[in-house]
């Protein structure tokens, strides 16, 4: 038996990536590519997994703070289509199209890591600084924070529009999932390196951390970065006049269906990211979780992401529909939402590791939906739908988070009033009423995204529910 024969023809079967590679972008040199990915992923772990904690339990800030740091660097979402656009359009002496915003995304985002530890540090309540000196570190923090999200959309979106740019027309797909992929893996891994890093917590250890992540940063982009494109090897379009931004947004989002389409990802993203800043506090002020426990939340979400990546790999490429397997993503959002719900009164950590797994099962399967019903919608440069997707989603995520932590606050305190009755009167109050909305507005996700299921007709563009090689062309992560 021909044992390379035998694994060439299982690969496609079992890989639905393995032939992503090429002549032109082979395997290593897309494996430096997806570097970039994995320090997003474990840039979001580091903020939105083990800092939100940190700052609620350990240094005692309202959850509407927090939530309010976490918020600020997705409300800039929506320039990320703008500036996709004018990286597809960039006029360089170098011949360089994406790398310069990838490496000033890179230099934004070790300047916020480099700033977050002595942010921290005036926050602390313990050390008896003075109301100025918090307020300082008030200000430092969210402007860490800025950074660090500023810096990810740019690398982000520059990334994914670079691999676009790399890859051929058939094989494009399936390069970016692989880097969707590498996303949930930085993602996953950061999460439990957290963990285990910060399982004997100090705030010494914390810094540490950080810094080490800053440095790791720079140093995997870097590499992810080298020689990608080479100098002179593109047109640098110096002549070319650049096209009005508000014609290719129009010639973006030209059908209902479309507004439809941005409609339910807005929902669901929503629906989904409320709880961002409140999981692992949930998990240590209800349940009595430490920070590598609460950390370890993350990386259980990026896994069940991961999980839900292969079902959708599996069923796209088969011809399932991709609204009806975004819509089974909410309904395993609704049930991860009961379960977390139900974990505090039943004192069950498993239950809440459980619900996170369910999470990010049920938030992967809507991403990859969504975005692969929306592949019909490139009519422009890869940037502008990079950027135009990540907008959408990333800006109603920044904004239900906010609210989340806003809600939260404001619930405990009526609770706390005893203004909610006998029954909601404990810590816990908040937290379950923001799980509550969140069920409600998956619910109308669920609403909003039925209708996209129905078969298309042909003037509203090429249906989702024909086979396909599953992938995602312009994901924003």
């Amino acid at each position: 038996m021909n044992v390379g024969r035998l694994w060439n023809g299982l690969g496609p079967a079992f890989l639905p990536f393995a032939d992503a590679v090429s002549d032109e972008l082979p395997a290593r040199r897309l494996a430096r590519l997806g570097l970039f990915q994995v320090t997003v992923g474990m840039a979001l772990a580091l903020l939105a997994g083990t800092l939100n904690r940190v700052m609620i339990v350990e240094l005692e800030l309202r959850a509407f703070v927090v939530a309010g740091f976490l918020a600020l660097p997705m409300l800039l979402a929506p320039m990320r289509a703008l500036l996709g656009h004018r990286s597809d359009h960039h006029r360089s002496v170098l011949g360089w199209k994406r790398v310069p915003y990838l490496w000033f995304g890179t230099m934004l985002q070790f300047g916020g890591f480099a700033m977050l530890p002595f942010a921290l540090i005036l926050l602390d309540t313990g050390a008896g600084f003075s109301p100025n000196q918090r307020l300082a570190g008030m200000f430092g923090a969210a402007l860490g924070f800025l950074l660090v999200g500023a810096g990810a959309h740019t690398v982000q979106t520059a990334g994914l529009a670079l691999a676009s740019d790399l890859s051929d027309e058939d094989r494009r797909p399936k390069v970016v999932a692989v880097l969707y992929v590498a996303f949930l893996v930085g993602l996953m891994l950061g999460g439990l390196f957290f963990a285990a890093l910060l399982q004997n917590y100090s705030e010494l250890r914390l810094i540490k951390v950080i810094q080490g992540a800053a440095v790791l940063t720079m140093v995997l982009n870097g590499i992810a970065l080298w020689k990608q494109e080479s100098l002179g090897g593109e047109s640098t379009e110096s002549d070319a006049p650049r096209p009005a931004f508000v014609d290719a947004w129009r010639a973006l989002v030209k059908t209902d269906r479309t507004g439809r389409l941005l409609l339910a990802v807005g929902l669901g993203a929503a629906g989904f990211a409320m709880q961002d800043v409140l999981l692992e506090p949930y998990g240590g002020q209800l349940l009595g979780m430490n920070v590598g426990q609460t950390s370890l939340l993350t990386a259980l979400s990026a896994a069940g992401a991961l999980a839900s990546f292969v079902l959708a790999a599996y069923r796209l490429s088969r011809g399932g529909d991709a609204a009806r397997l975004a819509g089974w993503g909410v309904v395993a959002g609704i049930f991860a939402f009961a379960m977390i719900v139900v974990a505090a009164p039943m004192r069950s950590a498993m239950m809440l590791r459980a619900g996170a797994v369910f999470l990010g099962f049920g938030g992967g399967l809507f991403a990859v939906g969504t975005l692969t019903a929306a592949m019909a919608l490139q009519s422009s440069g890869a940037g502008l739908a990079v950027g135009a997707w990540g907008a959408v989603q990333t800006t109603a995520a920044g904004v239900a988070i906010a609210l989340g932590g806003l809600g939260r606050d404001l619930v405990t305190v009526l609770a706390e009033r005893g203004l909610l009755g006998p029954a909601m009167t404990g810590p816990e109050a908040g937290y379950i009423a923001v799980y509550h909305g969140e069920i409600l507005i998956l619910f109308m996700t669920l609403v909003v995204i039925g209708p996209l299921a129905a078969p298309r007709t042909d003037h509203e563009g090429p249906s989702t529910d024909s086979p396909r090689s599953f992938g995602l062309a312009e994901l924003p992560g």
